[in-house]
């Protein structure tokens, strides 16, 4: 009798030394670091797979008998992960389970349009670029929103977001739309509607100032220029209208490019175009509800960031002289 219970107390010790050794020792005590991505759909035995050739679990069948006594093996999120090699098997189950995954920050810059939003979340590998600009351009994706659409371009609030890998393209959109709208109506809509100016009126001018300058002190100015134009039926005459409907732009605008008909080249079509070019921000925003007073009609570049703003015609020609001349002895010397 004293030999059989020895004989299982022994094996009750060996029993829980190994499990021990499988819930509790690291994979390297010295630490060092492994990401691993969990594709969306993968079965437990694809995870373990990946989680052992990435040395992140000694052992597989180990591992999958630890999930499954902590009842583990469908609780497992998909997403980014980032192990310490330190960490024992309960801690990658807790991550996997718990979905901690990796947090990547991304910063939409003002102006950027719905194609130049996709491209930058391709290079982040956050997202397909034609997923996005799918998404984007889907006309039921606006009125899902409650946006004037027909695409979601001039909604994509420019800001800095903390996304996950395997987020989707509607999912990512859906963050800078509630965003847009957490700022709109708690900023801008209530002057709009004393205005009497629509949401879309107000995001389309908003973009096509963000576009024209990158001084946020000029906002003001560049938009009285418009209003004023708007107010006596004069083409706005806006070059990053006529450059939004050239896909891959070369950076060269031609007179060819600003008399190309297409409803978004001001200098063909009089008012505003028939949407957003950009997604601006809450600068112009600002200014396109609130312009500086002023009579100014017309701005050309100092080829400084800034511009040159006139009252008449005679005046603007000048400075387009001047400033045109510069370019060309600055080139020439």
């Amino acid at each position: 009798m004293e030999a059989a219970a020895l004989a299982f107390a022994t094996a009750v010790m060996l029993a829980a030394a190994h499990l021990y050794v499988i819930f509790y020792m690291p994979v390297s005590p010295g630490g060092g670091v492994r990401v691993v991505e969990i594709p969306k759909g993968a079965s437990f035995r694809v995870i373990v797979s990946t989680l052992e050739k990435a040395g992140v679990i000694r052992d597989a069948a180990n591992f999958s008998l630890a999930a499954r006594l902590m009842g583990a093996v469908k609780s497992a999120k998909a997403g980014e992960y980032e192990f310490n090699l330190s960490m024992n098997t309960v801690e990658v189950l807790d991550a996997l389970v718990s979905g901690k995954v990796m947090k990547h920050q991304v910063t939409i810059p003002e102006g950027y349009n719905l194609y130049d939003v996709a491209s930058l979340l391709k290079e982040a590998g956050l997202c397909d670029e034609r997923e996005f600009i799918a998404a984007a351009t889907d006309e039921r994706a606006a009125a899902a929103q409650g946006l004037p659409g027909p695409t979601l371009e001039g909604y994509l609030f420019p800001d800095t977001y903390v996304m996950e890998k395997g987020m989707s393209a509607v999912e990512i959109i859906g963050k800078m739309t509630q965003r847009f709208k957490a700022v709109y109506y708690s900023e801008f809509d209530a002057p709009s509607r004393e205005r009497g100016e629509s949401m879309s009126r107000v995001v389309t001018l908003a973009s096509i100032i963000e576009k024209e300058t990158g001084a946020g002190a000029e906002r003001g100015l560049i938009s009285s220029v418009f209003h004023n134009r708007l107010r006596r039926r004069i083409k706005l005459q806006s070059d990053p209208t006529a450059i939004y409907a050239i896909r891959g732009f070369d950076g060269n605008l031609t007179r060819k490019d600003l008399l190309r008909k297409n409803p978004y080249n001001t200098y063909v079509n009089y008012g505003l175009p028939p949407g957003p070019i950009a997604n601006p921000g809450r600068g112009a925003l600002r200014a396109a509800l609130f312009p500086a007073q002023g009579d100014y009609l017309y701005f050309v570049s100092k080829n400084n960031g800034t511009h040159y703003f006139s009252k008449n015609l005679r005046e603007h020609n000048n400075a387009v002289n001047l400033y045109q001349r510069r370019i060309k002895t600055v080139k020439q010397g």
